[in-house]
């Protein structure tokens, strides 16, 4: 099954376009897609068997999947690759931090810069849909609705200034565009095993594959729910790897004009526009 927020609501996504889920269902599901997740596997049941008109998809009216997760965690150096050109050896529990919400946006929305040292990051995004609070590792899988693709954008100098501000530096308006829908992971060929990778005005930066994860998607939830309830609509950013613009030689960073694009097999991709920063 794909869900996407289109026109700010929600839909189904087919062959030839997109079925509105509230519509098809007579009322029963409501057109908020931030509200799918609470009522994951009523959803899923219904749409094994649901028909309804099917619209044309708006690539422009596509949102985030989740668009006001009440969590959203992000874990750094989850591929040796990326610790490695970071200089750093590879933590032994997952390096997490956080981006506030109000940083989400769109798969095709543009990225607005917030100085001269923005970065990018093309991350597996899990959502989750089932509560998830004390996981064992073995269940992991259970509590993720779907995986989309995300963009991890750093403000490098805001990432480590004063000691270090993971949260701020990535959290800028803009800095999370994900989408372009939401995959259930059945969906894809190998929900371990996918490739990704993302590209700068045409050239491809970052290229590896999500079996290369230190810490995989299930091991995340296991971590993250010994500490705190996960819960529907929660995403989890898992992490980059190789190939950002600060660990080249010169530093490459974003600049106004760039298209940024960004994939993961069976998913989709995304692609935004980098804009100058507007006023404070």
């Amino acid at each position: 099954m794909k869900i996407a927020n289109h026109h700010g609501r929600l839909v189904l996504v087919v062959d030839d376009g997109v079925v509105d889920v509230h519509d098809a269902s007579d009322g029963r599901f409501g057109p908020d897609p931030a509200d799918a997740y609470a009522r994951w596997d009523d959803l899923r049941a219904w749409a094994d068997d649901a028909t309804g008109e099917v619209l044309p998809l708006d690539e422009d009216a596509l949102g985030a999947p989740s668009p006001t997760p009440r969590q959203v965690f992000a874990i750094g150096l989850n591929y040796a690759s990326h610790a490695e050109e970071s200089g750093m050896d590879l933590p032994a529990v997952p390096a997490v931090f956080t981006k506030y919400p109000a940083g989400l946006t769109g798969p095709f929305a543009p990225i607005e810069l917030s100085g001269e040292m923005v970065d990018w990051e093309v991350e597996l995004v899990a959502v989750i849909g089932r509560e998830a609070d004390r996981v064992a590792e073995a269940d992991g899988w259970d509590h993720v609705a779907g995986l989309t693709v995300g963009q991890d954008v750093s403000d490098r100098h805001v990432q480590f200034a004063a000691g270090g501000q993971f949260s701020l530096g990535k959290s800028f308006r803009s800095y999370g565009p994900t989408g372009p829908w939401l995959v259930t992971p059945d969906e894809v060929a190998d929900r371990d095993d996918l490739a990704l990778g993302c590209s700068l005005d045409g050239e491809v930066v970052q290229d590896d594959r999500t079996a290369g994860l230190v810490f995989t998607v299930p091991r995340l939830v296991a971590e993250l729910s010994a500490v705190c309830p996960l819960l529907p609509g929660d995403l989890i950013f898992t992490g980059t790897p190789a190939g950002v613009g600060i660990g080249r030689t010169p530093p490459r960073f974003l600049a106004p004009g760039q298209v940024l694009e960004s994939w993961i097999e069976g998913i989709g991709a995304i692609r935004n526009q980098v804009v100058a920063g507007g006023a404070a």
